[in-house]
């Protein structure tokens, strides 16, 4: 939901949306997976209550994508799992071993989304500047496999990502003058492309921390990004091999097709940008109909929804962590 004027309340086993005291949309609580709330919206208590016992993920994030909260219900799992986990992530070793199997992937990934704009749009992109940043981002994923420790691994991802978001401008089609961007920002971001990374990285953050709980494993503990109160550790790592595949994508997507213009967005007295209640909810459609999209998970090589992605990569690193697998299997997606 993103209209701040809105308030949520509970009917039963419905999620009921007001506005200005009307009622203007219900579902079953059944139907649904999860809930995002933008801008400071309300909630009742009775329909906190009903998501928690359903396993319903209910979220509260600003207007600009920041998480600010959200209210989940008892915490579930198997509680060996858990402590297998604790001790993985006390264990430097280890850590570094996962986490360069994260960075490794969202790497590939990332050269995936630029060798696609290369085969699809080969007469109107830089296929030069392109083929360097590729070239340049096969030696970042080989150093990152061969980190000697997680400080190493970090300055390897953070040169990958500024070879990435330096081209990234290339494969902006459509609206060249409306979106672009000069490196990545963000809090507040300080452009419009900027701007629709952000949100759609908090929806996948929602989707990645929700399909980690759901598998009995902690989010907040995770092997490659610090530790620190009220940080969700392990969906940040996890959702690094997502980012290139399921976000940036999808960004590229709505300019390119011109699904969103540069009247959507915002500039605020600080110089951030924010987008406006219509493209947000343009943004979640898209968003919607694209988890709706099938794909083969390449390493169970079933057919699986692009929104089970999450839960599939949980799932199968509660097992790598239970010893049923002997490696994590990275999200690669060619």
């Amino acid at each position: 939901m993103t209209s701040p004027e809105a308030y949520l309340s509970r009917d039963g086993e419905n999620v009921v949306v007001r506005l200005d005291n009307q009622e203007r949309f219900r579902i079953p609580v059944h139907n649904i997976e999860g809930i995002v709330c933008m801008g400071f919206m309300g909630a009742s208590p009775s329909l906190m209550s009903l998501c928690a016992e359903r396993k319903v993920a209910l979220s509260f994030v600003s207007e600009s994508g920041y998480f600010l909260g959200r209210v989940t219900g008892p915490v579930s799992g198997n509680v060996l799992l858990r402590r297998k986990q604790y001790r993985v992530a006390d264990n430097p070793e280890s850590c570094l071993k996962i986490s360069q199997l994260f960075i490794a992937g969202k790497i590939a990934n990332s050269k995936t989304v630029l060798q696609r704009a290369i085969r699809d749009h080969a007469q109107n992109v830089n296929t030069s500047a392109l083929e360097d940043a590729i070239s340049k981002l096969t030696f970042s994923q080989k150093q990152a496999l061969n980190a000697m420790n997680q400080n190493e691994l970090r300055g390897f991802e953070g040169e990958s990502a500024s070879v990435y978001f330096f081209v990234f401008n290339n494969l902006i089609l459509q609206q060249k003058e409306d979106f672009f961007m000069e490196g990545r920002n963000r809090r507040p971001p300080l452009d419009n492309v900027n701007a629709l990374l952000s949100f759609i990285y908090t929806l996948l953050m929602h989707e990645v921390r929700a399909a980690l709980e759901s598998v009995g494993l902690d989010p907040c503990v995770g092997f490659f990004h610090v530790d620190r109160p009220g940080r969700q550790s392990l969906a940040l790592d996890m959702m690094e091999e997502f980012r290139p595949f399921l976000a940036d994508r999808l960004v590229l997507s709505l300019i390119n097709r011109k699904q969103i213009c540069k009247d959507g967005f915002i500039k605020q007295p600080t110089g951030g940008i924010i987008m406006e209640d219509t493209t947000r909810k343009e943004v979640i459609t898209a968003w919607q109909k694209r988890k709706q999209e099938e794909i083969i998970h390449p390493y169970l090589g079933e057919k699986v929804p692009i929104g089970l992605l999450p839960y599939c990569q949980a799932l199968l690193m509660a097992r790598y962590l239970r010893g049923d697998l002997d490696n994590y299997p990275v999200f690669i997606y060619k």
